[in-house]
């Protein structure tokens, strides 16, 4: 999209013919409108597609006439997760210096008297003040321009919050580090908390949570953040106030798309991992949040659950635990793996596919696939990993879904 697009977009009869054509295939939309010189085709397919899009990743919002750009879509948060983190922060006055689409924005815009949302994108910042007007949000200001240099601007102690989501792909190349991201939220610890008492960075799923201290002194809080069954982000929290040298919770957050479910795991210091002295009647693997917050002992502790072996988050239980944030299965059989019987194994519980699923295995998912010409199975469960004393293992099981029991467990 172009300014001259937008433009175009804008007008009443455009935003009817967008309406009108909303759940058509864009494609067909562009062909069926081809040769009509006074409407911009490319842009309205390409909105089209966009909201056909948002329509899961944006529930809420999309039932209004909201404009998109492809890569700011992409990027916005969801929904479940911009609700969450408005749950986390409230007061007067925040300032949002990663605007974006404003999805973020327009959630914290619930829960403060004030937001300015910073985007350095003038076409963006056309497109959410139209986003926000459509959307009845009055409480937000809209500024163009470098985030930094924008909050420099103000005095200090302006915001009771400053939110901020650093871009993490610059000149085509995708980072990780927050010190790679922009704006760089390492070097301007000190600039941030001087304009609030407290920040909320938003970090990518992938960055190593720790030794994050270091490079933040007042770092308080690190919550991992997923939905359903997807880790989506982590969240940073510092306060001004926080000591240097004090310690740092972890949590993990389990959200779903559908409910207003939270199941919450917080961090206790050095839980140790107890291991079982072989596998249960029941398999357990934790919320993916849990697993990057390394909180799976918490978990284990806290539900009497036992692992597998030490390297891995595979858990194991005598009993069934209800709504296990993560997910259950029935062992039908547990042997340890050796190449040369393994596909009589196959054979004897005529499984011709299965999920493969392999934690500190020698060999990948696609070889075992290969190897043994399996198929893939939505229900069945095949887990290679490690036994207690660390041997080759092979775990048999199928996924326990609320309302039907599974095969029965076998020892093997």
């Amino acid at each position: 999209m172009t300014h001259d697009e937008l433009k175009i977009l804008l007008q009443s009869g455009i935003q009817a013919l967008l309406a009108e054509y909303g759940t058509d295939d864009p494609a067909t939309f562009a062909m069926q409108f081809h040769g009509r010189k006074e409407l911009p085709i490319r842009a309205m397919a390409e909105q089209l597609a966009c909201r056909q899009k948002a329509v899961k990743k944006l529930p809420i919002f999309s039932q209004y006439n909201l404009l998109y750009t492809p890569l700011a879509l992409e990027q916005s948060s969801g929904e479940r997760t911009a609700i969450y983190k408005a749950s986390l922060m409230s007061g007067k006055k925040l300032i949002d210096l990663s605007g974006g689409l404003g999805v973020d924005t327009m959630f914290l815009a619930r829960t403060f008297q004030e937001v300015v949302y910073c985007e350095r994108d003038s076409l963006l910042c056309a497109v959410v003040e139209h986003n926000l007007k459509v959307a009845g949000v009055d409480n937000v200001e809209v500024k163009n321009g470098d985030s930094i240099s924008l909050l420099a601007e103000y005095p200090d102690n302006s915001f009771d919050w400053i939110y901020v989501d650093p871009a993490r792909r610059e000149e085509g190349r995708r980072s990780i580090a927050l010190e790679a991201a922009s704006p760089d939220v390492v070097a301007s610890h000190d600039l941030l908390l001087r304009h609030a008492q407290r920040v909320c960075i938003k970090a990518s799923p992938a960055l190593e949570i720790g030794g994050l201290k270091k490079l933040l002194p007042a770092l308080h809080t690190i919550v991992v953040v997923s939905v359903d069954r997807e880790c989506k982000e982590i969240l940073l929290l510092l306060e001004r106030a926080y000591a240097s040298d004090g310690p740092v919770q972890v949590k993990a957050v389990c959200l779903n798309s559908d409910s207003e479910e939270i199941t919450e795991v917080v961090g206790g210091r050095d839980v140790p991992k107890v291991v079982a002295a072989s596998v249960k009647e029941y398999l357990y693997e934790p919320d993916p949040a849990i697993i990057k917050a390394r909180l799976s002992a918490v978990l284990a502790r806290d539900s009497g659950l036992q692992f597998v072996n030490k390297s891995v988050d595979y858990l194991t239980s005598d009993r069934k635990i209800e709504a296990f944030p993560g997910r259950s299965f029935r062992v039908v059989e547990c042997v340890p793996y050796k190449p040369k019987s393994f596909r009589a194994f196959l054979e004897r519980h005529a499984i011709a596919g299965a999920s493969i699923q392999r934690r500190d295995f020698p060999l990948s998912a696609e070889e075992l696939r290969k190897k043994y010409r399996l198929l893939e199975s939505e229900r069945a469960f095949l887990f290679f990993t490690r036994d207690a004393a660390g041997h080759p293992l092979c775990i048999y099981a199928i996924r326990c879904i609320p309302g039907d029991e599974a095969a029965p467990y076998s020892q093997g």
